[in-house]
């Protein structure tokens, strides 16, 4: 468990230090990295299509990515998953594109989404870059 909890933690770590404006899409029981945003000062909120998912200190929202309430992300700089079915990378793609925000997703396993977008190291923890916002 305790590696699954480093890679949350490099996670969050690296948003904190690079973004400004971040939404986690599917928290579920599982708030390190957000937490670690949050306490940059990065955080905006986080969401997942389950209501009712509380963490303490964080603004989670129910919202299902396949149908998303797009006033929930605008002045995002950074849309990020953490482990989300590979199923989901496609509207996150089309949301971070149609915002105008990076998307950062760490996969489960060896699952990628076509050609796994641009690989950012984050500090020895592999996430994929399937959009880059335009300046």
């Amino acid at each position: 468990m305790s590696q699954y909890k480093h890679i949350e933690r490099s996670i969050g770590e690296y948003i904190a230090s690079r973004y400004r404006r971040a939404v986690e899409v599917g928290i579920g029981n599982n708030p390190v990295a957000a937490g670690l945003v949050a306490a940059a000062g990065a955080l905006m909120l986080c969401t997942d299509i389950r209501p009712g998912i509380q963490h303490e200190g964080l603004t989670v929202v129910a919202d299902d990515i396949f149908e998303p309430d797009i006033r929930l992300y605008h002045g995002a700089d950074v849309i990020y998953s953490v482990r989300p079915g590979v199923e989901m990378v496609p509207p996150l793609i089309s949301l971070a594109t149609r915002i105008n925000s990076d998307l950062l997703v760490y996969h489960l396993g060896c699952e990628i989404y076509r050609d796994g977008g641009e690989v950012v190291d984050a500090g020895g923890v592999q996430l994929h870059l399937y959009h880059r916002r335009r300046p």
